[in-house]
């Protein structure tokens, strides 16, 4: 594989649990440019964690954050991969600025396996805290997933994957990018 990124800006989304930055990571290295996980940059400018900033500000701040946060990354130089937050797409127009910055790549991973992924974490993830039980947190995730669809199905690719990898991003950037 070459090195040279066939994109600007390579822009993750998708559930908690669908593996953005770890795929992101992954993607970073192989094309051998910088990685960014946008929750990090949030946590590093806010100096607190994202549990920490729901809690003490609520959604709306974070959102608000998020939005600022996103909009200073993506003015950056040269080529990367965003990692987002499973949110970010679905408020203040981010995904149109993610869009206009670079490509879209939706994680689409099955409920069931994303309750496998983030069960053990969950109580640490401000809008999946409150689902104790794996029941629960599979409703969580059901009712979470309707309502964020429709931005995730704009996305310019979907991999359909349980998990996704580089492998099947580079085959369907070469599939973009020759009849795209």
């Amino acid at each position: 594989m070459s090195p040279v990124p066939p994109f600007r800006q390579l822009h993750l989304v998708g559930m908690p649990g669908a593996g953005k930055t770890t795929l992101g990571r992954a993607l970073a290295v192989a094309y051998q440019v910088p990685f960014l996980d946008l929750d990090e940059e949030i946590t590093r400018r806010e100096q607190r964690s994202i549990a920490a900033i729901f809690a003490a500000e609520g959604e709306a701040y974070f959102r608000g954050r998020e939005a600022a946060v996103l909009r200073e990354v993506l003015q950056r130089p040269g080529a990367f991969v965003l990692a987002t937050g499973g949110g970010t797409p679905c408020f203040h127009h981010n995904l149109e600025a993610l869009q206009q910055t670079g490509l879209v790549l939706y994680l689409e991973v099955p409920v069931p396996e994303l309750v496998r992924r983030v069960l053990a974490s969950a109580a640490t993830r401000p809008l999946l805290a409150a689902a104790p039980t794996a029941e629960a947190l599979r409703e969580r995730l059901d009712e979470t997933l309707r309502a964020r669809t429709q931005f995730y199905a704009r996305a310019s690719l979907c991999c359909t994957a349980p998990a996704c990898t580089v492998e099947d991003v580079q085959r369907l950037l070469g599939a973009y990018y020759t009849t795209g």
